[in-house]
């Protein structure tokens, strides 16, 4: 991957730091909201972290491509775009 992966890396910590720390509440039998709100920060981790990864993608193997492969490339952010949505 190219981008910035010391930030991918750092965003990705954090995200399995609240994982274990939402495991924690599970076992814990915290309060079910509580629960929700961890899970939602850690999911709006990943999305920030998934938006790193398809930027680096598009600025490098996107831009990169050549001929065949870009259209290639492209229909790939496509099917990501359609998951996304």
């Amino acid at each position: 991957m190219t981008g910035d992966t010391t930030k991918v890396n750092r965003l990705l910590k954090t995200a399995r730091g609240q994982i274990d720390g939402i495991l924690k509440m599970i076992e814990e039998d915290r309060y079910c909201i509580e629960v929700s709100n961890q899970i939602m920060a850690c999911q709006a981790i990943l999305s920030k972290v998934n938006r790193e990864v398809l930027n680096a993608h598009i600025n490098h193997c996107v831009l990169n491509a050549t001929g065949d492969e870009r259209q290639e490339k492209l229909d790939e952010i496509a099917k990501v775009l359609d998951n996304l949505v």
